[in-house]
C-alpha cells in the first residue's frame, strides 16, 4: 500500500479554473472520502490522482514519487468505476484476469490472483457467468475483484454504488467496509453522498467549487463544522438555520423572541448578524432550562415507526425547520408546536461570505 500527497495541485479547464490549490495528505492504510455536491471537483481530482487527466501546476506524489508525468497504466492505481465497466462478452473470471493479461502476467499468477479475489468477494461460484447474468451488487463487486487481482498501491472509487438500488447500497457499504480492514489497503472513494462518507471514511474530505472546505473525521465534522456549508453538508436530515443577532449580554436573540447564550463561542459584537445552527435530532418537544423555543407551524409529518420527521416553519414562514424525533408525534398539518434548542448542541455561524463558524475548538 501507500502514501499520496497533493501539493497545490491545480486544474484548468481552458479559462475555467474547477480545482484551486489543493492540499492533502493521505497516510498509508487510510480510508479516505472525497465528498460534496455534483460539480464541486471530487471526480476531477480522483481522475488527476489516477493520471486519466493531467494537472494544470501542483504536484501529485505518491510514497514520496512524484507522478505528474507517470502514464496511469504505471501508477500502480486501481480504479473502481460507477458504471462497472465489465466486458459484456467475457466471463467473471476473464473480466478479472483482463488486465493481468494484457501486462503479461503469467497464468498461474493470475489464476491464482482471481480464484483468492474471487473467494474474498464471495464470487467463487459464478466465475463462469456473464455480466448479464448477474445483479447490479455482483457486477459491482466483479469491479473491484478486477482491481483487487492488480495488486495496486491505491484503491480509487469513483461512486460505485451510485446505479444500486437503496438496500443494495446499504449491503455494498458493508462490503468494502470489511474488505478494507481485511486488506487494510490505502483507499479513495468519492461520493455526494454524506451518508456513505460518515459510515465508511477514516477521513473525509469535504469539497466545494473546487476547494477544500474541511478535513477531518467524520465525527470531527458533524460536531465541530468549520463552516455553515460544512454544517449543512454533513448530518441527515440537513442541520436547521435560523437567522439571529448578538445581543449586548453575549446571547443571541432570533426574530420571533427568546434568546440563547451559545458556551465555547467567540465574542462577538453586539447587534452583529448570525446564523444560529441546530440539527434535527437535537431538537426537543419537552421544554428544558435555557433551551431556546422554536414556534414551528406543521407543513409536513414523515411517521418512520421508531421516529418520526416533521417539518414545518417558524413565523413569517421563510424559516424552514426540521425536526428528526424519537418515536411518533402526535401532529398534523397545520398544527403548531414548540420544539427546544439546548445551547450546548447549537452551533453559530458569522453571517458573512465565509459563514465561518465560531466555535471555539477544544
Amino acid at each position: 500500500m501507500a502514501s499520496l500527497e497533493l501539493k497545490q495541485v491545480v486544474k484548468d479547464f481552458g479559462a475555467v479554473r474547477v480545482i484551486h490549490g489543493v492540499d492533502l495528505e493521505v497516510r498509508n492504510g487510510e480510508f479516505v472520502v472525497f465528498v460534496g455536491p455534483s460539480g464541486c471537483g471530487k471526480s476531477t481530482l480522483l481522475r488527476m490522482i489516477c493520471g486519466l487527466e493531467d494537472t494544470s501546476s501542483g504536484d501529485i506524489v505518491i510514497d514520496g514519487q512524484r507522478v505528474n508525468d507517470v502514464r496511469a497504466a504505471d501508477r500502480e492505481l486501481a480504479m473502481v468505476f460507477q458504471s462497472y465497466a465489465l466486458y459484456p462478452h467475457m466471463t467473471v473470471r476473464q473480466n478479472m484476469a483482463f488486465g493481468l493479461e494484457n501486462i503479461g502476467t503469467p497464468k498461474a499468477d493470475i489464476d491464482k490472483r482471481v480464484n483468492e479475489a474471487a473467494k474474498l468477494l464471495r464470487l467463487d461460484t459464478l466465475l463462469q457467468r456473464k455480466p448479464t447474468q448477474l445483479s447490479g451488487g455482483q457486477r459491482q463487486r466483479v469491479a473491484i475483484g478486477r482491481s483487487i487481482v492488480r495488486e495496486p498501491k491505491i484503491f480509487l472509487f469513483d461512486e460505485p454504488l451510485s446505479n444500486l438500488d437503496a438496500e443494495l447500497r446499504v449491503s455494498m457499504r458493508g462490503e468494502i467496509s470489511a474488505l478494507h480492514r481485511r486488506l487494510k489497503a490505502t483507499s479513495i472513494y468519492v461520493t455526494h453522498d454524506q451518508v456513505e462518507a460518515m459510515t465508511m471514511a477514516d477521513k473525509i474530505v469535504v469539497l466545494r467549487a473546487g476547494r477544500i472546505e474541511q478535513v477531518g473525521a467524520p465525527l470531527d465534522l458533524y460536531n465541530r463544522p468549520a463552516n455553515q456549508f460544512v454544517a449543512g453538508f454533513i448530518g441527515s436530515p440537513q442541520m436547521n438555520f435560523v437567522a439571529v443577532t448578538a445581543a449586548a449580554d453575549g446571547a443571541v436573540t432570533p426574530a420571533f423572541g427568546g434568546a440563547l447564550v451559545v458556551p465555547g463561542t467567540r465574542a462577538v459584537s453586539a447587534g452583529t448578524a448570525l446564523t444560529l445552527g441546530v440539527r434535527p435530532e437535537h431538537l426537543s418537544l419537552q421544554a428544558q432550562p435555557g433551551a431556546l423555543a422554536l414556534p414551528i407551524t406543521v407543513l409536513q409529518v414523515e411517521q418512520l415507526g421508531g421516529l418520526s420527521l416533521v417539518y414545518g416553519s417558524l413565523p413569517g414562514g421563510e424559516t424552514r425547520v426540521t425536526l428528526h424525533s424519537a418515536g411518533q408525534v402526535q401532529t398534523a398539518v397545520g398544527d403548531t408546536l414548540t420544539a427546544y434548542a439546548s445551547a450546548d448542541t447549537c452551533h453559530l455561524f458569522a453571517a458573512d461570505e465565509a459563514a465561518r463558524s465560531l466555535r471555539i475548538a477544544p
